[in-house]
């Protein structure tokens, strides 16, 4: 399936001093697309998996290419960056809006370890 958002559409919600590119971009949009298709087709609007797959490359792009940062120095010079690692999308606020946008809580399930599974009774002969 083609994506459903650009690197341009990532690109317009990142920081206004993002040093990333259409071309750094880009895996990262592949990468939501092929997450939220896998695991939302179906269950949301095409308008709704366009915004969660939007909100899932910025936020993967911003927690492997460049971290936010919520403090900065100066003299001493120190950065403390926002978000930890083992707070998975929760670490930025594009993942805490991916989590959002997923009235489903899908991908919120994904985290806490829970899947989804159904059993059926096959009646015997």
């Amino acid at each position: 399936m083609a994506n459903r958002v650009t690197e341009e559409d990532v690109i317009a919600i990142l920081p206004a001093d993002t040093t990333l590119t259409e071309d750094t971009i880009l895996p990262y949009v592949n990468s939501a697309n092929v997450f939220v298709t896998d695991l939302l087709t179906g269950d949301l609007t095409d308008e709704t998996l366009a915004e969660i797959e939007k909100w899932l490359a910025a936020h993967m792009a911003t927690v492997t290419r460049e971290r936010l940062s919520k403090e900065a120095g100066a003299g001493g010079a120190f950065i403390k960056y926002a978000g930890n690692w083992g707070e998975e999308l929760t670490s930025t606020q594009f993942g805490q809006m991916v989590l959002m946008l997923d009235t489903t809580n899908a991908i919120r399930n994904l985290s806490k370890g829970k899947r989804s599974a159904w059993t059926y009774a096959i009646p015997g002969e």
